[in-house]
Parts: C-alpha cells; structure tokens; sequence
C-alpha cells in the first residue's frame, strides 16, 4: 500500500509532509527527498501504533478523493503530492530466492562483514534505505 502525502514548501529551506489519510502523521526536512524519507518513517511509526492500539489503518485514498474530500493543500500553502509507500513489519522472516551476479554477490558478503553484520541484514537495510531515500 502506498499513500499521498503533500510536500510543503516552507520557508527557510524546511520542507514539510502531511499525510491527508493520517492527521497527525507528519515529516520535514531541508529538502524534498530528506522530508519524503521522513515521512515514510512517520507513516509507519504512526501505523505500527494505529495497529498496536487497535485501530483501524484506513484504505488510501485516491488524489481525487482528498481534493474532493477538502484534505488538500491549507490556507493557500504551496504543496506538491507524492506517494509514499508503507513499510510494515510482519514480525517473521521469510525465505527468498533471488538471483544476483557472482561478482556482486562476493561484492555485498564482503561489505556485509566489513560492517559486522549477515547479508540478509545487509539486503534488508540497502533496500529500506533505497525504498524509503524519496527519490
């Protein structure tokens, strides 16, 4: 699942994002890609506890919808829309089978033990960080 959001122009290079589906989750950031990314970690925080607390995460909305639904730009606020996606934990591991060239694959278990860690967390954080960089 993906949800819109409106980047906000602020002033003072500060860059804002609200979601219209979750009042109260917002992010920001120096640019527009810094602000996406922490959206995207405010959405699933926000999310995460939504479900914790047994509440209901509601179906996103269509662009239409919220410019229909008058959860649009505020008080004449300069915004653009971007679709952020949904990152949740499911709480368990799953086995895949991917396919990845030899060299690249000595590539990421040599950088994996540089850092201390396995390939699947090495994978799992390069792919988080690339799903959630905003651009």
């Amino acid at each position: 699942m993906a949800y819109y959001i409106a980047l906000i122009d602020g002033e003072g290079d500060v860059w804002g994002a609200r979601f219209p589906d979750f009042p109260g989750c917002h992010g920001g950031g120096a640019t527009p890609e810094a602000a996406i990314a922490d959206a995207t970690t405010a959405l699933r925080v926000f999310v995460a506890d939504m479900i914790a607390d047994g509440e209901t995460v509601p179906e996103p909305r269509t662009l239409s919808q919220i410019v229909e639904d008058g959860d649009g730009p505020e008080n004449g606020e300069a915004a653009f829309n971007a679709f952020v996606p949904l990152l949740l934990d499911k709480g368990r591991p799953v086995r895949a089978n991917i396919s990845l060239d030899a060299g690249l694959l000595e590539t990421i278990d040599a950088e994996a033990k540089r850092r201390g860690v396995t390939r699947s967390a090495f994978l799992i954080s390069a792919a988080l960080d690339k799903i959630t960089a905003g651009g």
